[in-house]
């Protein structure tokens, strides 16, 4: 759960910066948290109660990435309405004072499963697993922007050609010389087919099983947690987020070391299991989820590949990045051969 090697933090500044904020950051030692691929996540301790010191990684980041004034505007407006999105407990804009934004939250307890389950759970629990994400996805998606006071959160139309425009524009910078076959036809193949809005909903934008913390007991989630990315726009894409994730046995090998969810634990269901759940949990599937998939592994591939990018600058460590400009051609490759088959 926690870091052996934990990434130092210049705690002085950040305990004057809260002192300023009527905050007390207490003396016990701060513990990295092990998930994640990008943003640095601490459990601290701040007046007696336990909190999360969250913070974007070193280096030059991809414009709208890692952004700790949008997730703490995201939190402030949703936790009232929606309780298992953190309070946001401070935010500070002022990068001088550890040298990048930072924001504090509330810490609540679950475990957060990422590309392997834990020795307590196998294959047999994805029933629960799942059913839990795709309630509290449709629970999200169930808000209405206008009358819940979130409209600030987003625009609520032009979604689709807004993101293809810019996950265009990251890819062809994050891959630059080094594009894969499969990038300008996806790209043309998207354009041509660019679906109508429907009614705007709150978007999570990375819906999946390390971000839903759990309570294996009582098979409850106690947060939804990581929204700095969170924005308005159609509910089909936050359930192609998780799909773009899934990678089943039948898939291409080389889409195998994502690793990002545990769906090639024996026993666990194919995506169709996720798509039904969702439909259950929320009286339909959203419509055109098929092109929003394409987008969402249009996504997926650029990050992992933005990710490779800030490896190779230092910014970030760990062989696990190594193989990621790899991975992101296997995953521009299955977007386009798999583009709007059912998921």
């Amino acid at each position: 759960m926690f870091r052996t090697d934990p990434l130092p933090q210049d705690w002085a500044a950040i305990g004057l910066w809260l002192q300023s904020q009527g905050l007390t950051l207490d003396s016990a030692p701060a513990r990295q948290f092990a998930g994640g691929l990008a943003n640095l996540n601490y459990l601290v301790s701040v007046d007696g109660a336990p909190a999360v010191f969250r913070r974007p990684p070193a280096g030059d980041l991809a414009h709208g990435a890692s952004d700790m004034a949008r997730e703490a505007r995201v939190l402030s407006a949703l936790h009232p309405i929606f309780p298992l999105a953190p309070r946001s407990v401070a935010f500070c804009a002022d990068a001088s004072v550890i040298g990048a934004p930072f924001q504090l939250l509330d810490y609540r307890p679950g475990l957060a499963i990422g590309g392997s389950l834990p020795e307590r759970l196998s294959g047999d629990d994805s029933g629960w697993l799942i059913d839990a994400l795709a309630e509290t996805l449709a629970r999200l998606h169930a808000l209405d922007p206008e009358q819940d006071g979130l409209l600030h959160l987003g625009k609520p139309s032009g979604f689709a050609e807004r993101q293809l425009k810019g996950w265009t524009k990251r890819a062809e910078a994050a891959f630059a010389a080094e594009a894969p076959p499969a990038l300008a036809p996806l790209l043309a193949r998207m354009a041509e087919t660019l679906p109508p809005d429907p009614p705007a909903r709150l978007l999570h934008m990375d819906a999946k099983f390390d971000n839903l913390l759990v309570d294996p007991d009582t098979r409850r989630a106690s947060a939804l947690i990581d929204w700095d990315m969170g924005t308005l726009g159609p509910p089909a894409f936050d359930l192609a987020v998780l799909l773009s994730y899934w990678i089943e046995p039948g898939d291409p090998a080389e889409t195998h070391a994502l690793g990002a969810i545990p769906s090639l634990t024996p026993g666990w269901p194919g995506r169709a299991a996720a798509v039904a759940a969702y439909a259950k949990a929320a009286g339909g599937i959203p419509p055109h989820l098929g092109w929003h998939l394409g987008l969402a592994r249009l996504r997926l591939a650029t990050a992992w590949m933005q990710l490779y990018r800030l490896w190779q600058q230092g910014a970030l460590s760990g062989s696990r990045y190594a193989g990621f400009a790899s991975l992101a051609g296997a995953i521009l490759a299955q977007a386009l051969d798999q583009f709007e088959d059912r998921p």
